[in-house]
C-alpha cells in the first residue's frame, strides 16, 4: 500500500483534445520525465480498440519507469492491454465486477463525491479512492457539485484506502492537497497541453511531495 500511495502522489489523467499539439504518448513520456508517478488514460470519445492501441503504446514508454498505467472506465482495454489496473466511476460498472473482470493482482480506484460513496466502498475490492471534485473544471462538464479542500479533507478522514485529489488542480494547491490528508494529486490541464510538459510535471515535484 505504501508503494501504492508514492504512486498517486502525481496521477497525470490524459485528454486527447489538450494534447493534440504533441499527441497523448508525447505528452505522457515528457510529464514522467518530469516527475509524474501514475499515468490514467482518459479518452471518453474513443472506441475500446483506440484505447488498447493507445495503452500499448503507453506501455512502451512507461516500459521500466516504475509508473503505472491506469485505464478509465473501460474494463475491457484494461484487461485487453495488461494495463496495471483501472479507474472507475460511481455510474459505471460494479466495482466487485471490475475486479472479477480485472483479476486479484491489478490496481482498481473509485470515483467518489460524497461521505456515503466514500463508506460505501469497499477495501477488499477497492484500491484507492479518487476524492473531489474540488473544483470544477472544462475537463469534465458532467461532475458533481464541488466539495473545496473543506469538502475533500472531510472525505479523506472517512477513508479506508489511499486516496488522491481530483478536480481543477493546480501546481499551486499542493500544500492544501497535502493538509487535507489525500496521498497525492490528479491533473490534467496543468499538465496536458501546456507549452513544456516537462517542466509543467516538474513544478509539482519542486513544491514537495503530496505525502
Amino acid at each position: 500500500m505504501d508503494v501504492l500511495r508514492h504512486q498517486l502522489r502525481l496521477c497525470l489523467v490524459t485528454d486527447p483534445g489538450l494534447c493534440r499539439a504533441i499527441g497523448v504518448v508525447e505528452t505522457v513520456r515528457q510529464a514522467v520525465a518530469g516527475g509524474v508517478t501514475m499515468v490514467q488514460l482518459r479518452d471518453k470519445h474513443a472506441t475500446t480498440s483506440a484505447r488498447i492501441a493507445t495503452a500499448l503504446a503507453l506501455k512502451s514508454v512507461l516500459a521500466g519507469t516504475g509508473v503505472p498505467l491506469i485505464i478509465n472506465d473501460d474494463i475491457e482495454a484494461a484487461t485487453a492491454a495488461d494495463a496495471d489496473g483501472a479507474h472507475i466511476g460511481q455510474g459505471d460498472m460494479p466495482p466487485s465486477e471490475a475486479r472479477a473482470l480485472l483479476g486479484p493482482d491489478k490496481i482498481l480506484g473509485l470515483s467518489c463525491q460524497t461521505p456515503q460513496t466514500v463508506r460505501a466502498a469497499d477495501v477488499t475490492v477497492v484500491d484507492y479512492l479518487g476524492l473531489g471534485p474540488v473544483f470544477g473544471t472544462a475537463t469534465k462538464t458532467d461532475h458533481e457539485q464541488p466539495v473545496g479542500f473543506d469538502g475533500l479533507t472531510h472525505l479523506v478522514s472517512l477513508a479506508s484506502l489511499p486516496t488522491v485529489a481530483i478536480g481543477g488542480l493546480k501546481a499551486r494547491h499542493q500544500s492544501d492537497v497535502h493538509t487535507s490528508g489525500a496521498d497525492g494529486m490528479a491533473v490534467v490541464s496543468a499538465i496536458c497541453g501546456q507549452p513544456d510538459v516537462k517542466s509543467a510535471a516538474q513544478a509539482f515535484a519542486n513544491m514537495g511531495p503530496a505525502t
